[in-house]
């Protein structure tokens, strides 16, 4: 299994004023995360409203995504195909694999939740082994599926029977957990970092690869900042990853993911607004957010359309 190197974005899902999704967007969104050298788009997760859009409407982003692949072939895909059903999960892996992703990833059931890491793997066990020549990654979001067993046992109890496990998606900030994992195994299985906010941290701890919600829409900050960690610059990197900071604070200033999607507006490619129960920006906050975003003084650190 041939690993990541540098930036995965977690697209979000072009819906329009009444909600549903724009599946004629998802080429020009394609073609723009492979313009700012994005090299995988971790689709139908969180940012990409995944546990709010239907099977139907999972599959055929799935479909769109992938058929862009086919002919650009620079942007790997992954799709999440988990949920509280297995079931369902395995109807995805299946889909997802005669779509032609590059892997799959999992997400812990977020209802009935696995106690122990035994129960977790064999529930991700029961998808992989339907889809055996897939790589499959696990996507480890305690804060929003509630499960929290440790990765380093998650691995030891998955090693032995799920041979097309490649790594997990690690968005926690446990960097103990992660750095032990990291290591197992002489280094096994790859980690890919979840957290935008201390990807530098991450970057020390041997990972090579991270996925988020702002590398759609700040790119270029990422790739100086891991430039500059690689020859040595960790003043230019600390530098970087405060601009970062600033950035995501302002999420949390504005209500939350769904101000991701206001990034975009702002640099032009508007993706609609997140669906029901996520509260979304007003016109006249959008308008105080932009004022925001100019006194962070970043422009030259945003995608370019």
């Amino acid at each position: 299994m041939k690993r990541f190197e540098g930036l995965i974005a977690a697209p979000f899902a072009p819906l329009n004023s009444r909600g549903e999704v724009m599946y004629d967007r998802i080429e020009s969104y394609y073609d723009f995360l492979d313009k700012n050298h994005v090299v995988g788009a971790f689709i139908n997760g969180s940012t990409g409203e995944g546990v709010s859009l239907s099977q139907r409407e999972k599959m055929k982003i799935t479909d769109e995504w992938n058929s862009r692949a086919k002919v650009r072939k620079t942007v790997k895909v992954i799709s999440l195909v988990g949920g509280t059903s297995y079931v369902e999960c395995i109807e995805n892996a299946i889909h997802a694999k005669e779509s032609g992703v590059y892997a799959i990833a999992l997400l812990a059931p977020y209802y009935f939740k696995p106690a122990s890491a035994q129960q977790l793997a064999e529930f991700v066990s029961k998808v992989a082994e339907r889809v055996p020549d897939l790589p499959v990654y696990f996507y480890h979001i305690p804060v929003l599926s509630g499960c929290n067993v440790s990765m380093l046992d998650f691995l030891k109890e998955a090693a032995s029977y799920i041979p097309n496990l490649a790594g997990v998606k690690y968005t926690h900030e446990d960097f103990m957990d992660f750095l032990s994992c990291t290591h197992f195994m002489d280094g096994k299985y790859e980690m890919m970092w979840g957290r935008d906010e201390n990807m530098l941290s991450a970057l020390v701890l041997g990972t090579r690869c991270g996925v988020g919600s702002t590398f759609n829409y700040a790119a270029p900050l990422y790739m100086q900042m891991i430039e500059a960690f690689d020859k040595g610059d960790l003043v230019a990197a600390r530098k970087l990853q405060q601009q970062s900071i600033d950035m995501i604070r302002l999420l949390g200033k504005y209500g939350g993911i769904a101000t991701g999607k206001a990034y975009m507006r702002y640099i032009g490619f508007d993706c609609g607004e997140f669906r029901s129960p996520v509260k979304n920006m007003g016109s006249n906050n959008y308008e105080n957010f932009k004022e925001d975003v100019r006194t962070l003084k970043m422009e030259h650190l945003f995608s370019k359309l």
